[in-house]
């Protein structure tokens, strides 16, 4: 008995942290993550068609607690002495489950914008940053949430 009960702890231990994964699009799609399935499986948290948004009644609630997100996000980067140099842009697709918990966080920098360290040690911080946020607004259905991201060096 004790056996099978540390299996099943183990696989289901698995599946959650499979889940949880904060990936270049590039590293994405060489573990056979395809942003497409992806897509079909979470639905759009805001759209332009109305009809296609998990969040249809409170869009200005959903912004704010997107915005939140990015900047909760670039606090913990600061808080872990991850400083940005020069001004840097991105994308980022991150995807939700229905509690708002982050399943992936796939993201891209413009070309030569970090060094192969700098590009390790945000990759490592996100991986750490998403195993505890949760998206304060819940929802019926998984969903998703993409959007450019100017991350800025700190002023003094």
């Amino acid at each position: 008995m004790k056996k099978i009960l540390i299996l099943l702890t183990s696989l289901s231990f698995n599946y959650y942290c499979y889940g949880q994964k904060a990936l270049t699009f590039g590293q994405a799609k060489s573990q056979g993550i395809s942003v497409e399935h992806l897509d079909s499986i979470y639905a759009s948290g805001i759209d332009t068609d109305e009809k296609l948004s998990v969040f249809k009644t409170n869009q200005d609630k959903y912004f704010e607690a997107y915005q939140n997100l990015l900047q909760d996000f670039g606090k913990f980067l600061k808080k872990n002495n991850f400083l940005w140099s020069k001004t840097t842009k991105g994308f980022n697709r991150i995807y939700f489950d229905k509690s708002g918990k982050i399943e992936y966080f796939l993201y891209n920098f413009k070309p030569d914008q970090l060094t192969k360290e700098q590009e390790k040690t945000f990759g490592d911080l996100l991986q750490s940053f998403i195993k505890t946020y949760t998206f304060p607004l819940k929802a019926s259905r998984k969903f998703a949430q993409c959007s450019p991201v100017t991350y800025m060096p700190a002023t003094k």
